[in-house]
């Protein structure tokens, strides 16, 4: 399948929105994946060929947060191998049988995000003492989120967000830095099982993994600018949007 400058060129630009918008709440792939759709790719090489675009949004936005100082990843190893040792295996499912159903649980769970952020307007401002365990949270929220990340996908760095916030006592910031980080992991362990058993559309997948890299590495910066107020804002809008999305796809 060819594709002309013109279309590569509009492709950029939606991953570096996409990458910011990821950066920030996730979500962007409520622009990235109808725009590869309707590019003729079919649905399982559309999904693959995000993960490879979507790698360079959260590489971006995690190799500045680690630099910014705000992820600890010694403390944070166990929920990264467990985020992506899910991911491989939503990988693999993914490839095996029809994701649909989930199309009628996720609308609901982005809802009660959203009005969670929207109802208790202190959610995240500050750390607060944690509920369970490092090695709990593993094997309570990273590992089943990175097997959500690489089976469907959608709203999965908001449920990390939240997961770091209610579980870990995280503020919203520092949540959002280490979701990226998780994100990155999912990313990486579905697109390995898709370059193997997939289809990966490898040159307009490069150039909006270019596009993600920009787009990531300034919605990192807007996080560290505007903190828990922009973070919680675009949580409530990105959750709301995905909601309709899924609802009426």
């Amino acid at each position: 399948m060819e594709f002309g400058l013109d279309v590569l060129t509009l492709m950029f630009l939606v991953a570096v929105t996409a990458g910011c918008i990821d950066a920030i709440a996730g979500g962007g792939g409520l622009l990235v994946i109808p725009a590869l759709l309707s590019l003729g790719l079919p649905p399982a090489a559309a999904l693959a060929t995000s993960k490879l675009q979507s790698s360079g949004g959260s590489l971006a936005a995690s190799v500045f947060f680690l630099r910014k100082g705000l992820v600890d990843v010694r403390t944070i190893t166990p929920a990264v191998i467990a985020c992506f040792v899910g991911s491989l295996c939503g990988g693999c499912l993914l490839l095996s049988i029809d994701s649909s159903f989930l199309k009628a649980i996720i609308p609901g769970l982005l809802l009660v995000i959203a009005g969670y952020f929207l109802l208790a307007p202190n959610i995240g401002k500050l750390d607060s003492r944690p509920r369970v365990s490092m090695a709990t949270f593993a094997g309570s929220a990273a590992l089943p989120l990175g097997f959500y990340d690489g089976f469907f996908g959608p709203g999965t760095g908001s449920f990390l967000a939240i997961a770091f916030v209610l579980l870990l006592g995280f503020n919203l910031t520092k949540a959002t830095a280490h979701a990226k980080l998780l994100n990155l992991t999912s990313n990486i362990a579905a697109l390995i099982y898709f370059m193997a058993f997939g289809t990966i559309f490898w040159t307009v997948g490069l150039v909006m993994l270019a596009g993600q890299l920009i787009g990531g590495a300034i919605g990192a910066r807007l996080v560290l600018r505007s903190g828990q107020r922009l973070i919680r804002a675009a949580i409530v809008l990105m959750s709301c949007a995905m909601s309709i999305k899924l609802l009426l796809a």
